[in-house]
């Protein structure tokens, strides 16, 4: 079985349904930034933090098996938690002291709630289009991203590839990360995305 890390978004939202634990320990670990980033907004306690964080994720437990859409679990996530931060403060008899960067004149999401969500999206994106390639592809991509990237001598000695192809054969497997489902069904609905690194 591979690892949870390496499993894409929809197959882990159906083993949480499913109750596996490892699953939704991913599920969870995937997105804790997101909803700790939403609650830092409000500027509440440390202790009301926990509290909200847990009824977010409660309410995620409720509501998992009516997400149709995995790929929106981030946007969900995202409002979920502004409404839960926002009930906390009016039951505690308190205004809602959110950070103004947080809101628009629309009430929407700010800029660095949509510019995350769409990093979350891209790296789900990639991870699970990266999870189509053959396993030495996908190696190679991600021994060439990593920070710092491996270097040539390196990847020819663990992938068995000769030096002078790495550039050449990176060139090649990009393309057909690009002709993944997933990929392609990312930019076929419209989106504007750099493919070019792996996460």
């Amino acid at each position: 079985m591979a690892e949870m890390a390496d499993w894409d978004l929809p197959a882990l939202v159906k083993a949480s349904i499913d109750r596996d634990d490892e699953a939704w320990n991913e599920l969870v670990r995937r997105f804790a930034g997101l909803v700790a980033f939403v609650i830092r907004h409000y500027r509440l306690s440390a202790a009301d933090t926990q509290d909200v964080s847990q009824l977010v994720w409660l309410r995620l437990v409720e509501h998992l098996g009516q997400i149709r859409e995995p790929a929106a679990l981030a946007g969900w996530l995202a409002t979920t938690t502004r409404h839960e931060c926002e009930r906390h403060l009016r039951v505690n008899g308190r205004s809602v002291a959110v950070d103004p960067s947080l809101m628009r004149q629309d009430s929407s999401a700010a800029p660095e709630i949509d510019e995350m969500l769409l990093a979350t999206e891209r790296r789900q994106v990639l991870l699970d289009g990266l999870a189509q390639l053959q396993p030495q592809q996908r190696e190679l991509l991600l021994m060439l991203s990593a920070d710092p990237p491996y270097a040539y001598a390196e990847i020819s000695r663990l992938l068995g590839i000769p030096i002078g192809s790495i550039g050449p054969t990176r060139s090649r497997v990009l393309g057909k990360l690009r002709e993944t489902d997933a990929v392609r069904a990312y930019l076929g609905a419209g989106r504007n995305t750099q493919m070019g690194r792996c996460p």
